[in-house]
């Protein structure tokens, strides 16, 4: 891994081995953590590449709620190409935020556009 490092909270299909193969060619070893203050909801994708390597046309997405209840995700430790690839493949859909997680420690998570 390269010197240049990121944290990616997952709460959906980035957990998939099909989809890591696809996107960063190889399986990612993930820690359990917890995202507050975020709501899940429903969205339908368009994207041909994504529904290709995920295979499912609903995807989770998440939304600002304080009072949601907590998002139990993966906690993935990429490098700068591989946040590279996760932006493409959460493409129009999603927008990168960094946010805290319950371990006190923050990642990068994607959020509904």
């Amino acid at each position: 891994m390269s010197q240049a490092e990121a944290l990616l909270f997952s709460y959906g299909t980035l957990q998939l081995e099909n989809v890591q193969l696809t996107q960063f060619g190889r399986l990612l070893e993930g820690r359990d953590d917890t995202l507050h203050g975020y709501r899940q909801i429903e969205i339908t994708i368009r994207d041909p590449d994504v529904l290709e390597a995920s295979g499912i046309e609903v995807h989770l997405a998440l939304v600002p709620d304080a009072d949601a209840p907590p998002i139990p995700g993966k906690v993935f430790r990429l490098t700068a190409e591989e946040l590279a690839a996760a932006d493409v493949y959460e493409s129009e859909n999603y927008m990168r935020v960094e946010a805290p997680l319950a371990s006190g420690t923050s990642a990068w998570v994607y959020v509904k556009a």
